[in-house]
């Protein structure tokens, strides 16, 4: 089969010949169709964070696709079925945390010492076939076509988490710091949910942009949210926490900051200049990332119900390196999906 792959650190992405994976017992063979190509995933190729541990390093966590082939056993999939696969897959069930019994899946399972990840410990979605547990896959809404669903199962996943574990009620306000990849979807499934919604942003050209995905009030700062009223949730999609937790000045008492990008320098400072004491104002950072199965379906079913829609550009697969270096400069508004 075709897959793209990463030679080594630092190394340009290249489409090779590899041997087409066969399922063994529990396990199906997708043959992907569209595989969303994540910043993380060429923060890895360039050593921010690690590179994957596979050979050959397959890399890509948003694949769709359909079951060609079931292994023994399995009774929850069937040829045909439209499948994708998401970032964390499982837990190793021998570490510390693993003997907790606690959750195997989600952000609960990066808390386990060896984690199972597409495209990062297991071959990723940049392929044209790939071999994953039955009970590691998601339903694709029918209503949600290949291309729209694979940024769902990382980048729509991650807003919809973190929604979600902010706990919003129905008379609050929420904002969204970093209108891209997640900004972007996180604004759309904050407005179909009715909350009244602010887009954070420091690019003027994205304004307009985000008021047609919903965003009832569009502000460049925490400064100029707290003068807006501020916001009882923000949620920081930005890949700095520093830069998350300057929108703090915007955040109302009792509030809650969700940290939904990761930050490739593992930083998070409260800035000196913050209009109030973090620690006086009952505020709440909490973390989000893949928050549990049943989320993903409801991100999947919204997307498929016409109230969010993912903004993408699609390449061909003999086009990865041209959608890797757009993605890596910014260039992309706003997920690069790749067609097998």
């Amino acid at each position: 089969m075709k897959a793209t792959v990463i030679p080594e650190v630092n190394a340009g992405w290249v489409i090779q010949d590899v041997p087409t994976p066969t399922p063994g017992p529990g396990e199906v063979l997708i043959r992907v169709r569209a595989s969303g190509l994540c910043g993380n995933d060429i923060a890895a190729s360039k050593g921010y964070i690690p590179f994957p541990a596979i050979s050959p390093a397959i890399p890509g966590h948003e694949p769709v696709g359909e079951v060609v082939e079931t292994g023994a056993g399995v009774t929850s999939r069937a040829v045909g079925d439209r499948v994708g696969v998401t970032w964390i897959r499982g837990t190793c069930g021998r570490c510390d945390y693993c003997r907790l019994g606690r959750p195997v899946s989600g952000t609960a399972a990066l808390l386990c010492a060896a984690p199972v990840s597409t495209g990062f410990t297991v071959q990723g979605g940049q392929a044209e076939y790939m071999v994953v547990a039955a009970d590691q896959t998601v339903r694709i809404p029918d209503a949600l076509s290949d291309v729209l669903a694979a940024p769902v199962l990382c980048a729509g996943y991650t807003s919809w988490s973190a929604i979600r574990a902010a706990e919003v009620k129905p008379h609050e306000r929420i904002a969204v710091a970093g209108i891209g990849a997640l900004g972007h979807l996180a604004v759309q499934y904050a407005k179909a949910c009715g909350f009244e919604t602010v887009a954070i942003t420091t690019s003027p050209d994205k304004h307009d942009l985000a008021r047609e995905l919903g965003a009832d009030l569009v502000v460049a700062d925490g400064r100029q949210l707290r003068e807006a009223g501020g916001a009882d949730v923000i949620i920081a999609t930005n890949p700095s926490h520093v830069a998350a937790a300057e929108s703090l000045a915007g955040l109302r008492v009792g509030g809650r900051l969700v940290l939904a990008g990761i930050d490739g320098q593992n930083a998070f400072g409260i800035p000196s200049a913050a209009a109030h004491p973090f620690f006086a104002m009952d505020q709440k950072v909490l973390g989000a990332t893949h928050n549990g199965p049943e989320f993903l379906r409801e991100a999947l079913d919204i997307a498929a119900a016409g109230k969010v829609t993912p903004l993408v550009e699609t390449f061909a697969k003999e086009d990865i390196a041209e959608a890797v270096e757009k993605v890596g400069k910014g260039e992309v508004r706003f997920r690069a999906v790749i067609e097998y």
